[in-house]
């Protein structure tokens, strides 16, 4: 299994970007897909979007798609979430996912980071 931490998240204002960041150990990091989801005050948690251990497939919720960028470093046992013009909206704990694969991740990952804090003011 992997063992995630996650990092990176702070508070902003509207129109600020962010990178976070999920660093993991253990051995089938590389031939893991990595996801990120996040969860609102009050609501269920949600999925973000997910990599392939290769990092050359993504796939992305509708709603952040264009404004949230996954890529991963596997030299680094990484893996990152930019998120670009950021909303109040966005306000959430961002959780970093692990996975056999994207779809699996998406729906059932085996492994999950603590959660950073991710807090938008307008």
């Amino acid at each position: 299994q992997v063992q995630l931490v996650e990092s990176g998240g702070g508070s902003v204002q509207a129109g600020a970007s962010l990178r976070l960041s999920c660093t993991a150990s253990g051995r089938t990091f590389s031939t893991s897909a990595m996801g990120w989801f996040r969860q609102p005050p009050g609501k269920e948690r949600e999925f973000v979007a997910a990599i392939s251990w290769s990092g050359g497939s993504t796939y992305y919720a509708d709603d952040v798609k264009g404004r949230f960028t996954i890529s991963r470093d596997n030299a680094k046992n990484a893996v990152y979430l930019q998120i670009d013009s950021l909303k109040p909206e966005d306000t959430a704990v961002y959780y970093c996912a692990a996975g056999p694969n994207k779809a699996a991740v998406r729906t059932s990952p085996a492994s999950w980071g603590q959660g950073t804090q991710v807090t938008v003011s307008s």
